[in-house]
This record gives structure tokens, sequence and C-alpha cells, in this order.
């Protein structure tokens, strides 16, 4: 490196974790998702806007982040709480997404809850990694992902990816998933 360059590198930084509840402490990114966010991701539509007019339109999840620059050679990382419930009978969900790089693979610890990590290719693979508190689950590059929670308390993932790597929902928006996760008869049921 240049020593003209020096200046324009990123200075270290720390950022203080709550791990019981599994919030970024400070964060500069908050994102929150409310159910009316959901619209179009799950099976049960009647039981979607049920949701939203009976409850108020609730907190369905939310993701805590201190962005890097979106540049090679850095690492984003976040931490995403996924709120307990169902509608209708499918158990909440995030979006989903690939990477607008597909190339980019991604990293989650479960901290908290159960749930699962499902995975699709734009060539019809699919896959589902369980998560439970200290398992780590890797979506390699080309994979579209989405948390899932089956649990009764949030679903608490640390994630970790290249700094720019983006995120593509546009293709989830179109596609969808090829399977879902239910509750049928108080056991969970992938179809």
């Amino acid at each position: 490196m240049k020593p003209e360059e020096i200046n324009n590198l990123l200075m270290p930084f720390s950022v203080e974790l709550n791990l019981e509840t599994g919030e970024m402490l400070n964060p500069k990114n908050h994102i929150v998702r409310k159910a009316s966010d959901m619209k179009g991701y799950y099976a049960d539509s009647d039981a979607l806007n049920n949701l939203i007019e009976k409850k108020n339109d609730p907190l369905h999840y939310e993701v805590f982040e201190v962005p890097v620059p979106a540049e090679s050679g850095q690492l984003m990382y976040c931490i995403s709480k996924l709120q307990p419930g169902k509608i209708g009978d499918e158990f909440f969900m995030t979006k989903g997404h690939y990477h607008s790089i597909a190339e980019t693979a991604e990293l989650y610890i479960c901290l908290r809850g159960k749930g699962y990590m499902a995975m699709k290719t734009s060539a019809g693979k699919w896959n589902a990694q369980k998560m439970t508190r200290g398992k780590m689950v890797y979506v390699p590059p080309c994979w579209a992902h989405r948390s899932i929670n089956t649990g009764k308390e949030p679903l608490i993932s640390f994630c970790v990816y290249r700094g720019d790597a983006g995120h593509n929902y546009g293709d989830i928006e179109q596609e969808g998933f090829p399977k879902r996760i239910f509750e049928r008869g108080g056991k969970v049921v992938i179809e």
C-alpha cells in the first residue's frame, strides 16, 4: 500500500451486543419489517391481512447493522431478530434474498431461538438447515435464503457476508420459495 492511501483506510471499530435481547447497541442502521411489508410472501394472504388489521400491523422482524464501505475486502455483519408467530399455519419468516453479487456466501450463527434457514437456487435446488442456539449455517454462493422461526421466542442470528454483496429481493418476490414451513397437528411440517 502506498503511504498516501493510508489515510483512506477504515479505522478499526467495535460494536457491543446484548446477547440476551439480541440487539446490537447503537446500530447505524435499524431496519424494521412489519407484517404489512410481508404482503405476497405467505400462502394465506387473508390471514396476513387479518393480522395486520387486528394486531395493528405488528413487528415481524428487524435487522441491526453498523455498515462498512460497500467494497471488495470489507465484511458486513448484522443481527437479525425474527419474531415468533404464524400467518394461518405458516411460521413467520423473513423476505429472503439472493445477493446482488450472486457469488457471495453468508454465514449465520444462531444466538437464540429455533427455526430453519431455507435456501434455494434459481436452478431449482432446495435445502433447509435447522437453526438452534450455537449452530452455524453456511449459505453458499448463488443460494437465496430466508430465516423461519418455528419457536415461541425471537429467532436471533448473527450474519456476516462481503461488504459489496448487496441484496436482491426482487427475484424472491417473483419466484418465491418451492417449499414452505407450517405447523400441522402440533408438528413442524415442510411441504
